[in-house]
């Protein structure tokens, strides 16, 4: 397929939202980690705080190879900041309420829809990257690359974590921690496969 010019003015405006987005991350995972209760889930969430502290400065390498300010301030990106206060507000109602357990759902519910929202910056920027034709491509490249596998591990495995917790509170066996956990999922295709054996993974072992 032949590379064609991107424009520039709705690239730096992604570049602007992702930035914008990991910083909500950040103060994302902080807050969820003191909802969570499960201590796989910790971990996890420990680890991805730190991935997500540093795609913040890969981002920021970026913006500086660009020459962009990454202050700069656009609707797009105030509403990413708006939404980002949302699920810190949503996790301190959680909290509030009194039910860990139940606070412990709501964060992985906020992480999740942060992460979705993260996921799809980088999987459009690194489609930009591939198929867009201008001076940006080599750094948009680099950036994609270091944060690429991370981005795909914090989607798929809090997504399995999520739905594990709301199993256990229903009442019925769950996969603590997930098969994307243990199967080290990476891909769309891996979630899925690895979803279909939590049952298998279940059953007991003669």
């Amino acid at each position: 397929m032949k590379k064609k010019p991107y424009l520039k003015k709705q690239l730096d405006e992604l570049l602007y939202q992702a930035l914008e987005t990991e910083r909500g991350g950040v103060k994302i995972y902080e807050a969820a980690l003191s909802c969570a209760q499960n201590e796989d889930l910790k971990e996890e969430w420990t680890e991805y705080l730190e991935q997500t502290r540093t795609h913040e400065q890969v981002l920021l390498k970026v913006f500086k190879e660009l020459g962009l300010n990454p202050d700069t301030v656009t609707p797009g990106r105030e509403v990413v900041a708006h939404i980002a206060d949302s699920l810190l507000a949503a996790m301190e109602m959680a909290k509030a309420r009194g039910n860990a357990a139940a606070a412990q759902l709501v964060a992985g519910e906020c992480v999740l829809l942060a992460e979705t929202k993260d996921h799809q910056n980088w999987e459009l920027i690194g489609h930009l990257a591939e198929h867009g034709q201008g001076e940006a491509t080599g750094a948009l490249r680099t950036a994609f690359d270091l944060v690429e596998q991370e981005e795909d591990h914090h989607l798929y495995h809090t997504k399995g974590f999520v739905r594990e917790l709301w199993i256990e509170s229903l009442g019925l066996p769950a996969a603590l921690p997930p098969p994307e956990e243990k199967k080290k999922v990476e891909t769309a295709i891996g979630a899925a496969r690895a979803e279909k054996q939590r049952d298998d993974m279940l059953k007991p072992k003669h």
